[in-house]
This record gives structure tokens, C-alpha cells and sequence, in this order.
């Protein structure tokens, strides 16, 4: 670090190195920060999660802007380490984990393969130049956070009956699609080249094979329903696996969570619902069910059968699982 500047002058930029693309990005937004006389100091991440544990030790250091370069994990890992560790307790009225550093903001610089959750902010795929300049900008303007930030929500989860609880910040699915993207992020690098729908789609073949519905107690506020389905998603963010559209009324900002169900479809129903996800057309067929609010539990009838559960494209646990929507629970850069 500078002598001459503090942490609370400088933004953190942390960068996943086992992340081709990533590195590659950050030759481009070290450059530019440079150029543009932004101080910044870098933190590399070690291991899967180390993120987490790195911007939660900066933000107690007095940083008031942390950059992120990766893809929807790396992010997710990161808006972890703008809270506390989720208490023990998730029903009681102080269970929701306490935020650090309550005027610091995320700058979301992505490089990942699908990078979700920045797509629903702006709509589509915005290129990594544009959300640089956001964080150039934001950096220039110390003290105006009006104007170069925003609140997001974030889900406070807790999974297999309470024993595991997170935050994260786009969606969470269960059943095949849980499935599907713990494959994705497990998949051989040669696959890693593809475009996240592309990737989605192969990756979703093997677990196609393996269809079962499940019955389920689904609860939404207080409104509780037993439907057969394997195919959940409580979302945040309208994106999901790599620009597959799910919910397409999704807003990061609305203070709720949307919950789409699939509801007793056949494997071949459920391939053709793959083909037309990508424009949201899926909304269109009866059997998918969307339900909105600010709370959701999710059971499976027969507890020996629980559902898996992704979040942010990393395997969680199983069902029974628990979803808060923790609104206006985070500043980004915008």
C-alpha cells in the first residue's frame, strides 16, 4: 500500500488467478486503473471460498470499495464478506447476518463464462469496459455514492433442515437444474470455451436421464402448495446457468423473491422447456408456476428423497431449505 494513502482511499481488487479469464481481464482493467490514477491494491484468491474470508478482513481494515473480477461464484463468494456469519438461528428476529462496512460498495468487474447476475442488472451482457468505467467513475467521485452506487438484495438461505446457512446474491436452484450447474462448474476445461447456454445445455444431457419428479411442499409467505415436481429456482436476478432468461420479472431491487416451479412435466416436456428458456418462452406453458414474496421454504414430501441445491453455480446441500430476501442489503457500484 501507498504511504501516502489510507484503505479508505484505495479500492481492493480481488482476482480469482486459476481463472483464465479473469487474468486475462485484469492485464486490461490493471492498465486502465493506472492510466486513470485510481489506487488499488490486489488480493489473489488460494482456494474456493478464500474470497469470502478476504473482503471481509479488507472491509474491517477501513476499504470502502471492493473490486471483484470473475464470474458469478467469485461475486457470490465476495458479497459473502460483506456480512457476518449467518447466526445460529434462522427463524429468530436477529438471524439475518449483520452487514461490515455498511458505506462500502462492490464493483462488479465480470469475467466469467455467464455472468448472471451483471446481466440482469443491465439487461444483457455488457461488455467488462463498461462496468470498469462505473468503477473509475465511482473511484473519482469519493463521497458522491448517490450517484455512482446502488442498493441491491441479497437471499439469506439455510439448508438441510438449518444445519448450513449462506448468503448469496443471484438465484438458488434445486433438483435437476442444482444439478446441471454443479456440472457446469465442475466440467472439463474443454467445455470451459463454450458460451454458458452452450455449456448449460450439454451439461443438462446426463441429469435429463435421471428425471424424477419429487413431491413437494413449497411455501411462499404464508401461502403453502404440493406440487410433483425437479425443477425449482429462487431467484434474485432474472438469469440463471448462463444467460438462460428463467424469470424474466426478476429485479435485483424489488425487495422480493420469485420462485418458478415446473410442475409434473415429462423428460421430453422438460427438454423442450430447455429449448425455449432462453427468451423466457417457458412462462408461456400452464405447468410452470410463478409465485413472489419474501420468504419461501422448500420440502420434499418423502425427506429420504431431498432435493439438491446450487447457489451462484456452487453445490450448497439439500432440502429441507429456507430463503430470506434481505432487501437494500448491499451497495454496488453503478
Amino acid at each position: 500500500m501507498n504511504a501516502k494513502t489510507s484503505a479508505l482511499d484505495r479500492t481492493l481488487v480481488v482476482i480469482n488467478p486459476a481463472s483464465a479469464r479473469a487474468s486475462r481481464a485484469w492485464t486490461r482493467i490493471r492498465s486502465r486503473l493506472t492510466e486513470t490514477g485510481v489506487y488499488f491494491d490486489v488480493q489473489k484468491t488460494s482456494w474456493p471460498g478464500d474470497a469470502e474470508g478476504l473482503v471481509r478482513a479488507a472491509l474491517n481494515e477501513g476499504y470502502r470499495t471492493i473490486a471483484v473480477i470473475g464470474g458469478d461464484g467469485t461475486l457470490s463468494e465476495a458479497v459473502r464478506g460483506f456480512f457476518e456469519k449467518p447466526t445460529p438461528s434462522f427463524d429468530s428476529n436477529d438471524s439475518i447476518p449483520h452487514r461490515i462496512g455498511l458505506t462500502a460498495s462492490l464493483a462488479i468487474l465480470p469475467a466469467g463464462t455467464g455472468d448472471d447476475f451483471a446481466r440482469g442488472l443491465t439487461g444483457k451482457r455488457a461488455p467488462l469496459e463498461t462496468w470498469l468505467d462505473k468503477l473509475i467513475a465511482h473511484c473519482r467521485q469519493p463521497g458522491n455514492d448517490e450517484k455512482t452506487t446502488r442498493l441491491v438484495d441479497t437471499i439469506y438461505a439455510t439448508v438441510d433442515n438449518g444445519k448450513h446457512r449462506f448468503v448469496c446474491i443471484n438465484a438458488v436452484t434445486l433438483g435437476i437444474s442444482a444439478e446441471v450447474a454443479t456440472r457446469v462448474r465442475t466440467e472439463s476445461k474443454v467445455l470451459h470455451v463454450l458460451p454458458g447456454e452452450a455449456r448449460f445445455a450439454i451439461a443438462s444431457l446426463p441429469a435429463l436421464v435421471k428425471w424424477r419428479n419429487h413431491s413437494v411442499r413449497l411455501t411462499v409467505d404464508e401461502n403453502s402448495t404440493i406440487c410433483s415436481t425437479n425443477l425449482i429456482v429462487v431467484a434474485n436476478g432474472p438469469f440463471v446457468g448462463g444467460g438462460m432468461h428463467v424469470m424474466p420479472g426478476a429485479l435485483p431491487y424489488d425487495g422480493r423473491l420469485d420462485v418458478i416451479t415446473a410442475n409434473g412435466l415429462s423428460r421430453a416436456q422438460v427438454l423442450r422447456e430447455f429449448a425455449r428458456i432462453h427468451r423466457g418462452g417457458h412462462l408461456a406453458n400452464p405447468k410452470v408456476q410463478v409465485l413472489s414474496g419474501t420468504s419461501a421454504r422448500i420440502e420434499t414430501i418423502e425427506p429420504a428423497k431431498p432435493l439438491p441445491i446450487e447457489a451462484d453455480g456452487d453445490f450448497r446441500g439439500h432440502t429441507p431449505a429456507a430463503f430470506r430476501i434481505m432487501a437494500n442489503s448491499l451497495r454496488i457500484v453503478w
